[in-house]
């Protein structure tokens, strides 16, 4: 090509370089290009990004017990952009005790840029630490003077297990609890222990009850304390006091300092006989107690008035209320042993047949119920017709009725004898009525129930510890029941 010059002169054509030409359609191309809005390479401003995951964090919660329900102290995920949170288990949730997976699904606030998200943790789940149904403790004779006392927690199974240190050397042994403190003796001293939380306990308080008796034509002590009870109030403790008067038999008293333990002696009943061979029952006002003895053969059912102090003020005649004994067959009569009270007015009193005239046993024992009055005066309907007969008891022997126990609600009686341990329905005024046969068999020397349907049995023969869970419509032995003891003595159990 010739590029063509103006001016007067003729046209001249000066030719291009095909460089040029190159140059020239490359920039109109590009401004083509860019007037069409198209994309020339990259990724320009109008591209779409890949959704990105977020990062969920969930720390390990710590353990925590098997009442307590998740919260957001469990379940406190985060993630690095905002969004929801669904757990699994949910928030409220109880676990049973183990491990168990804990499960967290996310979804971002921006589902366009973010994807769904998901994490688990691990949580331990323990047993709740519970308190114990009772603390229980059998004392066993180590040697002359020191007891073994083996001290066990009993959970709401009726499952026993040791408290630490046990078992425990102490004089003489445990014999009653009045609800907070334990106390002890050795036949000279009386000893109060504090209960501590783990169910071990610690001498706190001691008091010579044998210094307080009368004195022998040697001027020692005569007697010394036996059976220790005490009331409902906790606040007085009685003894048994064997020869008191170097004679006969009595009753001391003493109040007891529930915060330190310490004992406070009050006094003595004011009559003596050989009759109180047995701990009294009180009434569930706290207003009367009762014994029943058979000694040399006089039926005795006696009574006490508990006054303000704690002291005791006969109810009868030297010291028998006179009650009349249960309807016997023709040639017969009855001899009473021990008796156990209801919360509110009633006592059961184990009565065995006799011949009039030899005085021998003719049968096992039965049970009569007896009602007090306002004023502690007692009566019976009972007849050899209406009274249950006991399995647990024989007609070779006295002794062969060791104890009986009335459970806290009052609904159930308990027996023990050479035979065994059974269970009646104790109906308040109207006869008591069979429920259980045998529910251990072989000799059993001491029954005592706790607030939750336990009841704990020591044979001295077996050496054994029973526990057995009784209600008015079922029972069973407690797992783990019977538990071995050297020479069970005495039983106490510390109800909580």
């Amino acid at each position: 090509m010739r590029r063509r010059l103006s001016g007067p002169s003729a046209p001249l054509f000066v030719p291009l370089s095909l460089a040029a030409l190159l140059i020239a359609a490359s920039s109109l191309a590009s401004c083509a290009g860019k007037a069409l809005g198209g994309n020339q390479g990259g990724s320009g401003n109008g591209s779409a990004a890949s959704p990105v995951t977020p990062t969920i964090s969930w720390p390990t919660p710590s353990p925590i017990a098997n009442t307590t329900p998740l919260t957001s102290t469990q379940l406190d995920a985060t993630a690095s952009v905002p969004g929801r949170f669904v757990y699994t288990p949910a928030a409220g949730t109880v676990l049973t005790a183990g491990t168990h997976a804990l499960s967290v699904a996310f979804t971002p606030a921006n589902p366009a840029g973010y994807n769904d998200a998901s994490a688990s943790v691990t949580i331990t789940i323990n047993p709740a630490l519970t308190s114990p149904s009772a603390y229980v403790y059998v004392s066993g004779s180590a040697n002359a003077s020191t007891a073994e006392v083996y001290a066990f927690s009993a959970a709401s199974d009726g499952t026993l297990t040791p408290v630490a240190g046990s078992p425990f050397s102490i004089i003489g042994g445990l014999q009653a609890t009045n609800g907070k403190l334990l106390f002890g003796g050795n036949g000279m001293d009386i000893d109060s222990y504090s209960v501590a939380a783990d169910g071990s306990f610690l001498q706190v308080a001691s008091i010579n009850a044998q210094a307080l008796n009368s004195k022998d034509l040697n001027g020692g002590a005569c007697g010394g304390p036996t059976a220790l009870f005490p009331d409902h109030s906790g606040t007085v403790l009685y003894d048994l006091d064997f020869y008191s008067d170097c004679a006969n038999n009595a009753y001391q008293l003493f109040s007891v300092d529930r915060s330190s333990g310490s004992l406070s002696y009050i006094g003595v009943t004011s009559v003596t006989t050989p009759i109180f061979e047995v701990p009294l029952s009180f009434l569930g006002n706290n207003q009367f107690a009762y014994g029943a003895s058979c000694y040399h053969w006089y039926q005795d059912i006696f009574g006490f008035t508990r006054n303000r102090d704690g002291s005791l003020t006969s109810l009868g005649v030297n010291p028998t209320l006179g009650p009349p004994m249960p309807v016997s067959q023709a040639g017969q009569m009855y001899c009473p042993y021990l008796t156990a009270t209801d919360p509110t007015n009633h006592l059961a009193v184990p009565v065995q047949p006799l011949d009039n005239s030899s005085l021998q046993p003719l049968g096992p024992y039965q049970l009569a119920t007896y009602t007090a009055d306002s004023s502690g005066n007692l009566t019976t309907t009972s007849t050899y017709s209406n009274m249950p007969t006991t399995s647990v008891t024989t007609n070779s022997s006295l002794g062969s009725l060791t104890n009986i126990s009335m459970s806290p609600s009052g609904q159930l009686l308990a027996v023990a004898g050479t035979q065994g341990l059974q269970v009646f329905h104790f109906n308040a005024a109207d006869p008591i009525t069979p429920y259980t046969s045998a529910l251990i068999t072989g000799q059993v020397d001491q029954i005592v129930w706790d607030n939750h349907d336990h009841l704990y049995a020591i044979s001295q023969s077996a050496g054994k510890l029973f526990v057995l869970t009784v209600t008015p419509t079922s029972n069973s032995q407690a797992p783990g029941s019977p538990y071995t003891i050297t020479s069970p003595a005495n039983l106490v159990v510390l109800s909580q």
